[in-house]
């Protein structure tokens, strides 16, 4: 089974809270990834900027915005609680939670609204709710892209210089990394 994008998580995890007991995000990663019957290589994924792992910062993402939306409380640093409106919500047994559902709440309107500067923010941000991309693995992406683009530029034009300019490049380039002195 693939790692759950965000969105899919958040009914779950208001699930997990709707106890009403103070919980460590960290409990929530744990019974969610069994719930979601997670391989430990998949426990284990990280996100492309290998800091860290791809569900744990999906669980994190659902968290942030159901407490946006008001769903879900932060009694203290690193845990969470259920809110009377979360309650409510599981209480009406959704069949699923995602940003569509969130958007019902005014608070949530207003942290999404908020945070958009002009129109290319809001494509940007529409093309990575569609992906079910949290924005933290859709700017990876965009950085991967970018430096993929760049390596291949930078490739194109030392190809179509001459073979001493090539010679030149690779002796500077391995003098630049410490190796074979000085000249």
């Amino acid at each position: 089974m693939p790692i759950p994008d965000y969105q899919t998580l958040m009914l779950p995890l208001l699930r997990f809270a709707s106890d009403g007991n103070d919980h460590a995000t960290r409990e929530a990663v744990e019974v969610l990834a069994t719930e979601f019957r997670l391989t430990p290589a998949e426990r284990n994924e990280l996100l492309p900027s290998g800091q860290q792992a791809t569900f744990n910062n999906r669980v994190g993402w659902a968290n942030s915005y159901l407490k946006k939306a008001g769903l879900l409380g932060s009694p203290r640093r690193g845990a969470l609680r259920i809110t009377e409106r979360g309650r409510q919500v599981i209480a009406d047994d959704p069949a699923r939670i995602g940003v569509r559902f969130l958007e019902r709440f005014p608070e949530f309107i207003e942290f999404r609204d908020g945070s958009r500067n002009n129109k290319e923010t809001e494509r940007t941000e529409s093309i990575a709710v569609a992906a079910e991309q949290t924005p933290e693995e859709a700017l990876e992406l965009a950085h991967q892209r970018i430096r993929l683009s760049l390596a291949q530029d930078i490739l194109g034009r030392v190809l179509s210089c001459s073979p001493t300019f090539f010679e030149r490049l690779v002796v500077e380039l391995l003098v630049k990394m410490g190796y074979g002195g000085s000249r």
